[in-house]
């Protein structure tokens, strides 16, 4: 208990840096996912198109290569962040795309008959939108939102390969200078907690909308 205590610190520091990363990148990329999935049903061709090559790129590519890429790959050309931001970048970028195609499926299962609807009670296509679309999509969607959350909260460490001290970082750190399995046995709890928690809530999310089948 003495050691888990020594190194309780510098773990909790790590996975304050995980749901960080994991806190951001969902508050950023579900809003975008929503208004990239617009763009993908668009009846602009060159937009559809480009944000069809988009979702292709990050989809079709590993999140650890965009990692790389992004922290190591830009400032070739000039184009520097630093750890955090780079892993934020990557992160919100790859995680847009998935919530874009969740989101474009959830708007096409949507009868087209209910903007004719809308019509009649004198709504704008805006307000129909937002009041009466988008909570049926959301609906629809949260088993697969809840999936990729969960990817998420696992997926903050592969911050680890630029060098962002994250929850695995630190219990990489202590189990090599330690010489011991413990860290990284204390790492796997806290991430099955994390994971546990954002499914719990997830799970209530999902209770919340069930009243309106």
């Amino acid at each position: 208990m003495t050691y888990i205590e020594q190194i309780a610190p510098s773990l909790l520091t790590g996975a304050l840096m995980s749901l960080k990363i994991f806190f951001w990148t969902l508050i950023v990329s579900i809003p975008l996912g929503v208004l990239v999935s617009l763009g993908l049903l668009s009846k602009f061709s060159p937009l559809r198109l480009l944000l069809k090559f988009y979702v292709w790129i990050m989809r079709g590519t590993p999140l650890l290569l965009q990692l790389i890429f992004v922290f190591y790959g830009l400032p070739i050309i000039g184009i520097i962040f630093q750890r955090y931001d780079a892993a934020l970048c990557a992160f919100i970028l790859n995680y847009t795309a998935y919530f874009a195609e969740i989101f474009r499926g959830g708007f096409q299962t949507i009868p087209a008959g209910q903007f004719e609807s809308a019509k009649v009670l004198r709504l704008t296509k805006t307000q129909t939108l937002l009041h009466i679309i988008i909570p049926q999509v959301v609906k629809i969607v949260i088993p697969s939102i809840g999936n990729e959350v969960v990817n998420l909260v696992k997926d903050t460490s592969l911050v680890y390969v630029i060098g962002l001290g994250d929850l695995l970082r630190a219990g990489n750190v202590a189990t090599a200078r330690d010489v011991t399995l413990i860290p990284l046995v204390l790492v796997g709890v806290i991430y099955l907690l994390m994971t546990g928690l954002a499914s719990y809530a997830l799970k209530k999310v999902e209770q919340h909308y069930s009243k309106w089948r």
